[in-house]
């Protein structure tokens, strides 16, 4: 090596890390203390590492981090009521995103703001306007959201709160469209939120697309079609490919969205902590091309939904939910109308 050049390479690194990248100095500042980094396995466990805050309405932050913990709307396994506490627990999320240079823990006031505070354990009806409630007033109070589930049925309270007076387009990622109506005596489960959504006026379905649809039920979900949303079913999308789904997909969802990830989107050989696994589905690469895809729409909330981690021996699964979540808050950080 040049001696001139291997000189100047001691006298900028010799000493430890001295990045010129003003947003890695930024994060480096936040990282380490001296010499010393932040253990990841130690401590108090929060959604991406962001600080824990329980108060949300004093001094409230920009982004809140939310857990929802209720499954009694699944139709098949149990156990997404554990996702929030199985996403909270993986260590290494951010804080650097690289295909978008960013680090959103140093780019807003980002906290993790609990769980949603339920009066019953047992009534689906109950936790529903419990959830609504507190997402409303999370809204009022200038306060954007990722939430974390919980069965994919709290979509529906949290898109009643976020969309009130104004529908909002989205971008699902899922195996199943959620579009089904009413059985066995009731309309709110997890195989319904988004029919209900748009039958309520807070869910605009021609500016909403649906990606990743798939399996054997395809019968009960009419209702995304004759609505007017796109729905691209997974073998549409493997011979379509990611670039031309993104293209349509920032066609269609236009004005302020929701962005609605459901870890079943992904093949189960690579997420099998779920309650209704389909096999055939995206691999964990593809949900990250898709969610940094997005960067620049208007998206004001999101969730990541159905991780059932007694059945993800490895993690993986709540380790997908947690860099979903992470993509879904940069998602926020970049969207226009954010500060606006």
């Amino acid at each position: 090596m040049d001696a001139e050049r291997l000189a100047a390479l001691k006298a900028r690194f010799g000493a430890g890390s001295e990045s010129e990248d003003p947003l890695f100095r930024r994060i480096i500042e936040t990282q380490f203390q001296g010499d010393r980094r932040a253990w990841p396995f130690a401590g108090l466990a929060t959604f991406c590492g962001a600080p824990f805050q329980a108060d949300p309405f004093d001094n409230a932050p920009e982004i809140g981090l939310v857990g929802v913990p209720m499954d009694l709307g699944v139709t098949n396994r149990a156990g997404a009521r554990l996702g929030p506490r199985a996403i909270r627990g993986v260590e290494r999320i951010g804080p650097y995103e690289p295909a978008l240079h960013m680090a959103p823990l140093t780019e807003a006031r980002v906290a993790d703001i609990g769980d949603v505070p339920m009066a019953s354990r047992f009534s689906l009806e109950s936790c529903h306007a419990d959830i609504e409630s507190h997402f409303g007033a999370l809204r009022a109070a200038g306060i954007r959201t990722v939430a974390a589930g919980g069965d994919h049925s709290i979509s529906l309270p949290m898109l009643k709160a976020l969309g009130a007076g104004r529908p909002l387009g989205m971008v699902h990622i899922d195996a199943h469209a959620d579009t089904g109506g009413e059985y066995e005596g009731s309309r709110f489960h997890h195989g319904g939120p988004f029919r209900q959504a748009v039958l309520e006026g807070v869910l605009d379905p021609e500016r909403t697309i649906q990606i990743g649809i798939r399996g054997g039920a395809g019968y009960l979900w009419e209702f995304s079609t004759a609505s007017g949303m796109t729905l691209i079913q997974m073998h549409e999308f493997a011979q379509m490919g990611v670039p031309a789904v993104l293209e349509l997909a920032r066609k269609v969802a236009t004005g302020p969205i929701y962005v609605s990830f459901d870890v079943d989107a992904v093949d189960p050989g690579f997420a099998p902590g779920t309650g209704t696994p389909e096999v055939g589905g995206l691999t964990p690469l593809q949900v990250l091309q898709l969610l940094r895809g997005l960067a620049g729409l208007d998206v004001v909330g999101g969730d990541v939904v159905e991780v059932a981690p007694q059945y993800d021996a490895g993690t993986a699964t709540a380790q997908i939910g947690a860099q979903a979540m992470f993509q879904i808050l940069c998602l926020l950080v970049q969207a226009p109308s954010f500060r606006g």
